[in-house]
This record gives C-alpha cells, sequence and structure tokens, in this order.
C-alpha cells in the first residue's frame, strides 16, 4: 500500500510541478482538448489559464498531500476520482487520437496516447489500493501541524505559477531553450531512421478496381486508375521542425538571420490583435538601438496583414514584419510579445514583455557584445533546483525532521516508566 502511496505521490508532484512552471503550455493544451470536444469558442483565453493554474495546483498539492498522509481518507479518495475521470478521457484520446500528446508532463516528457492511458490505468489501480486501506499510511507529519504543510504547498506552487505567467517559465524544456542553435536543432543527421511508407495502387481491369501494393503488382492488362502513400513508420523528426520566416513579399530569409554573424533581435508576437502593448516605448527603444549599431531586427507574428497595419498605427512600428507559424512562435516563449536575441542562430537571451531588457542612455554607443545583455544569459538548471530545495524542500524537511523530534520526545515523556526494585 504504502509503495503504491509513494508511487502516486511522486507522479503528481512532478506532473502537477511542470505544469506549474508552464501555465501557458498548459493553456495551449487545454484550448487544444475543448477544440477537439468542440468546446474552444465557450472558453476564454483568462479562464482556460485559471483553468490550467488550478489544475497545476491540485495534481501538486494532491501529491505532496498523499506522500505526507495528509487528510489520508480525503486524499485517496480525490485522487480515485481524479484518475477515474482521467483515464476514460485518455482512451478517448487513445482510440480517436485528436491531438498528438495528452500534455500530462508538459515538455518535460512527451507520452503517446496509449502510453498515457496505460499509465492511467496503473495509477488508477495504485490509487484504489491506497483508498481501500487509508489508515496504513504512515505520517511524516503530526495531524496537528498539516495545516503548515497544506498552506505552505498552496502558496508555493500558486507563486510559481504566478512568477512563471509574469516572466517566463523558469525550466525550459522546449527545444528553443537559451544556449540552443536552431541551426543544429533542425539538423537531421545522415544515418537518421528515414520515414518508410507503403504505396497502395488502384488499378481496373475489365470495369473491376482492385487495390495492389509493389509487391503484387500485376502484369500489364491491368489499367492504372490511382495510386496512395500512408506512413507506416515515423522516421527521425529533429527536435525543431517547423522554424521558418517569410517576409511580407514572401521570400524566406531563415537562412540568412540563422547565420547572420551579427546579434539578431526577434520580436515574438503570436497573434498582434491579443499582444500586450504596455511596454511599446521600450520595444521602440531596442529597435533605434539595433537599428544605431546595424542589428537585424524583425517582428514574427501569425496574423493577418490587417492586424499588422492596425499594430502599425497603435504603436508608431517601423521594424519589419515576418510571418512564422503561431505554434512554432508559442513555442519559441511563452509571451505575446516576448524578445528573443539570436547570434549566428544561438539563442542568447529571452526575454517576456514585463522582463524586457532596457539600455540606458550611457550605453547607446556600445555594441551588445560589450553590455549585459548581449551574454549568454544564466540558465542553470543545477541553480534553479538549488533554489527549489532551498525554498520549498529544506523549510518542508526541516518541518518534519522537528515533528518526529517533537512527536519522539513526547512519546518518551508519556512512556511508563518501569519500577524500580525494592533494595
Amino acid at each position: 500500500m504504502n509503495i503504491c502511496r509513494l508511487l502516486l505521490a511522486a507522479v503528481f508532484i512532478l506532473s502537477g510541478f511542470v505544469k506549474a512552471v508552464d501555465p501557458r503550455g498548459t493553456q495551449y493544451k487545454i484550448e487544444d482538448y475543448a477544440a477537439a470536444l468542440g468546446l474552444a469558442d465557450m472558453l476564454p483565453s483568462m479562464a482556460v489559464v485559471a483553468i490550467a493554474v488550478v489544475l497545476s495546483a491540485l495534481e501538486f498539492c494532491l501529491g505532496i498531500f498523499m506522500l505526507f498522509a495528509i487528510r489520508r481518507r480525503l486524499t485517496s479518495r480525490l485522487i480515485v476520482i481524479f484518475l477515474a475521470v482521467m483515464t476514460p478521457l485518455t482512451l478517448w484520446l487513445a482510440i480517436t487520437n485528436p491531438i498528438t500528446d495528452c500534455g500530462c508532463f508538459g515538455d518535460a516528457l512527451v507520452l503517446t496516447n496509449w502510453q498515457t492511458f496505460w499509465k492511467n490505468v496503473v495509477l488508477l489501480m495504485a490509487a484504489v489500493v491506497v483508498a481501500l486501506w487509508p489508515k496504513e499510511m504512515f505520517r511524516f507529519i503530526s495531524q496537528s501541524n498539516q495545516w503548515i504543510v497544506i498552506n505552505y504547498s498552496m502558496l508555493f506552487i500558486l507563486a510559481v505559477s504566478a512568477w512563471s505567467l509574469y516572466d517566463r517559465p523558469q525550466f525550459d524544456f522546449r527545444p528553443y531553450h537559451i544556449g540552443a542553435n536552431i541551426s543544429e536543432g533542425m539538423a537531421i543527421p545522415e544515418d537518421a531512421e528515414q520515414p518508410q511508407y507503403e504505396t497502395t495502387f488502384i488499378l481496373e481491369k475489365d470495369g473491376r478496381q482492385q487495390e495492389f501494393t509493389l509487391a503484387d503488382y500485376p502484369d500489364s492488362t491491368w489499367t492504372f486508375v490511382d495510386s496512395r502513400s500512408v506512413l507506416i513508420k515515423q522516421g527521425y523528426v529533429p527536435p525543431i521542425h517547423d522554424f521558418s520566416i517569410m517576409t511580407a513579399d514572401g521570400d524566406d530569409i531563415t537562412e540568412d538571420v540563422l547565420a547572420d554573424s551579427t546579434y539578431t533581435m526577434l520580436l515574438i508576437a503570436p497573434h498582434l490583435e491579443t499582444a500586450d502593448d504596455s511596454h511599446l516605448d521600450i520595444i521602440n527603444e531596442l529597435y533605434e538601438y539595433a537599428r544605431q549599431h546595424q542589428y537585424p531586427f524583425y517582428c514574427l507574428t501569425a496574423s493577418t496583414e490587417k492586424a499588422i497595419d492596425h499594430w502599425r498605427d497603435i504603436t508608431g512600428a517601423e521594424y519589419p514584419f515576418c510571418n512564422t507559424d503561431d505554434i512554432t512562435l508559442k513555442t519559441i516563449i511563452r509571451s505575446n510579445p516576448g524578445l528573443l536575441l539570436l547570434r549566428q542562430g544561438t539563442i542568447i537571451g529571452k526575454w517576456s514583455h514585463n522582463r524586457l531588457p532596457v539600455i540606458e542612455e550611457s550605453q547607446w554607443n556600445q555594441s551588445l557584445d560589450k553590455l549585459e545583455i548581449g551574454q549568454m544569459a544564466e540558465d542553470s538548471v543545477p541553480s534553479k533546483i538549488m533554489r527549489i530545495m532551498l525554498w520549498f524542500v529544506l523549510p518542508l524537511a526541516l518541518l518534519t525532521i522537528a515533528d518526529r523530534t517533537w512527536a519522539w520526545t513526547r512519546w518518551l515523556r508519556r512512556k511508563p516508566k518501569k519500577p524500580q526494585a525494592d533494595p
């Protein structure tokens, strides 16, 4: 039972946390679900964001409560209900395949729909075991101190989501992370596995049509009618396979941008119609700085020409606009707009519209290689893990040690003393 309990705790904590550090990604996945169910028009964007935050917080907190055996009966029953809903849903996804993956672990771990279904089946069985014997869970925290873990866990995970919405995901599991080279991410190795297709030929003879493959192709007495190819085995797909930059004239400048030896600033705005315009002065100043130093500056968007013209009217934007797929833009940065700094195809820095870099007036005559924003941004995963350990794991560990010590000394005080023998 406790093995099942720890399995559920680990999966729910991981699933909730990776969703919380990327609430926009969770929002996009929920919107995919809604579109597949025909509910896309019924859910406004802000409502989907709220659902994403609540869902991640619920999963994370249920995992923590299961780990610490907090409210054992209620927690175990809630997890059974949660999995009883998700398991049939993932079965429907596996059968109909309306979206490629469920997004259970965000971009950190991508599972196929069938893998997700069987994972939920195992978790549901484990949840039933725990729900049948909740009292067998040993506690790490005394019942009187459980409120500390409950409140601290909820506060921590909501703070993680809030900061990720304001800035950007603290852990970037996508191929466009800082330090990644886009050109290398698009490359296909020479020995990479190629996709395999099966071609079916439709031929006709004596007014009768029949399908053949290359293996059983008939003689010349049959007349060719049609053919079709079906993918039977997926080949190697590079991490970045959908990045392209098209100008308004229809020219593809992707290679020129990625091969540029100088810095390139890319303003990423998937949809200008809903882009935040509260920091236009900083964006325009960055463009003026780039123009002064002859750094290319482009705005990449999936919006129509009408929306681009409207953006120019309300912002006074003079920078050129290029077209890129909106899914690609949303994958590059979880901000609308956001800024990407490239050098020879390598991502030097990423900023949300709330954290755009500001170049002081005294620095305008200096090139980017002499400024802080022109250096590779610090994006160390170990340092981020250490911060989580410091802010969340360590306080709970200290609380657990203090609680167990207190419980042990209390037990010692209550333990009946052995009667001393008469002299």
